[in-house]
């Protein structure tokens, strides 16, 4: 089976969010499984060098707003499988990777030239795995070729939805610009009297996907779908729910490279040390009996910072530290360093991203918090999971399908999740968690049950085999 996988961001080539990490991670898996699957992303300004190992074309031409146009792709196995980058700078070399009023324009350039690739590589594609609005130019477009191309007759699409929140909407006038001249296609992008991206990719792919059963569910409901519910319905029949898997080889405590110190579930003692390293980065006392709150998230409402505002004091109370490493809107950037400012022995934080620091978070807290208004599927749980720091969390979409509560009676369970948007729910768990931190053999149980669950994208990768498998022969 040949698959083609297409994503405006992928690690180790570029990063915003969680995105990156799944379409670095999945083509690698389904290589790994026997799959002929490769990548194909934006070659961004951020790109090192070092990862476009050679040029695969440098005449890469495409009719784009009635003129010819010449991009390049790069290749490159710098994610453990076979990747072509596009590479156009007009579009690509930018400060940041999205937030520009074009950003619709882009990506409809990037879908253009994917499909002008796989073309130039002559070799029939089975599967077009396509990844949230971005690529939902590349369904429209592919439903419309197999009308009278032969190329592509075959070829079926499965588009996954990782947030349905962003949906790339532009003026439909635009459409005929960007190559969707035709009744048909217009009608896939047509949303309340706009086009959008997503809603295209939803209507003309053959198979949806999304990134968590739950998730899978609650955005057919009104409160959930953002307009698309309906027809997220309508096509429940072809909407299948897999939750994301965890690189191992990128994250794992036994080879993690940027780690004080490594550590198994076999032995723990390097967590102790990793503890140390985190505490004396942020400038923080360095009392290893105190619980270590740790959060890494992008600093918006969906991650449920409104909760944290209202919590942080208990934290503070219990005797923990806070340390935070995050990004995003000003006015919870601004809480987190006036929280630093006036507790600077208990709080640390980190204003952007980094990646280390990522890592030596999940490695050196003891819990994790991830209180999210909603949750697609959430990686970091998973992280933490694997790095034996238990997360607290909000029963929504992936979070509610990885995590579950710890119960004392049977002893099963690997962290500790909540109901309702409410402080008062997130503040009883992280009391709760506290608690058992404070008995070592109870503590030692819930991180042994996070530690040796299996979340590897092996097992999400033969997953999407079958779901590939499936759309074919419909």
């Amino acid at each position: 089976m040949r698959i083609a996988v297409l994503s405006s961001e992928a690690v180790p080539y570029s990063k915003t969010g969680g995105l990156a990490d799944v379409a670095g991670a999945l083509p690698k898996a389904l290589t790994r499984t026997g799959a002929d699957a490769f990548l194909i992303t934006p070659c961004y300004l951020q790109t090192k060098g070092e990862y476009l190992w050679h040029t695969a074309f440098d005449d890469l031409w495409l009719e784009w707003s009635g003129r010819p146009y010449r991009a390049k792709a790069f290749y490159s196995e710098a994610n453990g499988s076979p990747t072509f980058l596009i590479d156009a700078p007009e579009f690509f070399h930018r400060d940041s990777i999205y937030g520009y009023r074009e950003d619709y324009e882009r990506f409809a350039f990037f879908n253009h030239a994917a499909l002008t690739l796989l073309k130039r590589l002559d070799k029939k594609i089975d599967i077009v795995h396509l990844n949230d609005w971005h690529c939902g130019f590349a369904a429209v477009k592919l439903a419309h070729l197999r009308f009278w191309d032969p190329f592509w007759s075959n070829t079926r699409t499965v588009f996954s939805i990782h947030n349905l929140a962003y949906q790339g909407g532009f003026g439909s006038g635009e459409l005929w610009d960007l190559g969707f001249g035709s009744r048909f296609e217009q009608d896939h992008f047509a949303f309340e009297g706009y086009a959008s991206a997503m809603k295209a990719g939803l209507s003309a792919s053959d198979m949806l996907s999304t990134v968590s059963p739950t998730y899978g569910v609650e955005i057919q409901q009104h409160e959930n779908g953002y307009g698309l519910d309906w027809l997220l319905r309508a096509r429940s029949g072809r909407l299948s729910g897999i939750t994301n898997g965890v690189d191992y080889e990128v994250w794992n405590p036994e080879t993690d490279p940027v780690l004080a110190a490594n550590f198994s579930w076999k032995d723990l003692s390097g967590k102790r040390t990793c503890k140390r390293d985190l505490l004396e980065r942020f400038s923080l006392p360095v009392e290893l009996e105190s619980p270590v709150f740790g959060i890494v998230s992008r600093l918006t409402s969906q991650k449920g910072i409104e909760l944290i505002q209202q919590a942080a004091g208990e934290i503070v109370n219990v005797g923990g530290f806070l340390t935070v490493l995050g990004s995003g809107d000003r006015q919870y950037e601004d809480f987190f360093q006036r929280l630093r400012d006036a507790a600077p022995d208990r709080v640390g934080f980190f204003r952007g991203y980094n990646e280390e620091l990522a890592h030596t978070i999940e490695a050196g807290a003891d819990i994790f918090l991830m209180p999210s208004r909603f949750e697609p599927c959430g990686l970091n749980q998973m992280y933490s999971l694997r790095y034996g720091t238990v997360p607290i969390v909000r029963a929504v979409g992936g979070l509610h399908d990885t995590i579950h509560n710890f119960d004392r009676v049977t002893g099963q369970g690997n962290g500790y999740k909540f109901t309702d948007f409410i402080a008062g729910q997130f503040v009883e768990k992280i009391y709760e968690a506290v608690f058992a931190y404070n008995e070592p053999e109870t503590w030692r149980r819930i991180q042994m049950n996070g530690m040796t669950e299996d979340h590897s994208w092996e097992n999400a990768a033969r997953k999407y085999l079958a779901l590939y498998e499936h759309t074919l022969r419909l």
